[in-house]
């Protein structure tokens, strides 16, 4: 049984999306860093038990409403076309997420959360996870121009993305003190601005 989030895609829209993604380690997409109006198309699927335990069923809700909030913000603040794999592994000691699309969420209720969801979020969409991640992060600062130019927009000129250990700050929400609406927003929009820089 699975909870499909509320915008399904064809087989074949699937497959183009792959297309474009496998182009993009060729030759990379040609994006704006701030899309004129935002119209994600990010969706998940949260893999679930046809009969879940008590845990279970807690540990879906949970998600579920983690992934869904996450989802919207990246759909409002983005352009991502995406879709994700989420599934509940109670060895996970909190979350993890590949560049193929997936998050495992452990059992610790503490990261089932939205702060986590769009941190995990990040990394499949390449973020501490793609070749041009590393690529782009040298000497622990960003060099991409776009999202360096996102970041003064916020906090003014000056300031420094930094990066190490697949991880981004400010904004790569790392840790619970780091989240508010208002970095949540700022977060999807760095991640965007990476993706036009080339990661």
């Amino acid at each position: 049984m699975q909870h499909t989030s509320p915008h399904p895609r064809a087989l074949v829209q699937r497959l183009v999306v792959a297309a474009v993604a496998l182009a993009a380690v060729v030759a990379p997409l040609t994006v704006t860093s701030t899309p004129a109006e935002a119209a994600g198309r990010m969706t998940y699927t949260l893999y679930t038990e046809a009969n879940p335990t008590a845990d279970q069923a807690d540990a879906y809700d949970r998600i579920r409403a983690a992934m869904d909030a996450a989802v919207a913000r990246y759909n409002e603040f983005s352009d991502f076309d995406r879709h994700l794999n989420v599934y509940y592994v109670p060895g996970v000691p909190t979350a993890e997420a590949s560049i193929d699309g997936t998050i495992r969420f452990g059992e610790n209720r503490g990261f089932m959360q939205e702060r986590t969801a769009l941190h995990e979020i990040s990394h499949t969409v390449g973020n501490g996870t793609a070749d041009a991640w590393y690529a782009m992060c040298q000497n622990g600062q960003w060099t991409g121009t776009n999202a360096n130019a996102k970041l003064a927009e916020f906090d003014g000129a000056g300031a420094v993305l930094n990066c190490g250990g697949s991880h981004i700050w400010p904004y790569g929400l790392n840790y619970d003190n780091e989240m508010s609406d208002v970095n949540a927003d700022r977060h999807v929009q760095i991640i965007w601005a990476m993706i036009a820089d080339g990661m």
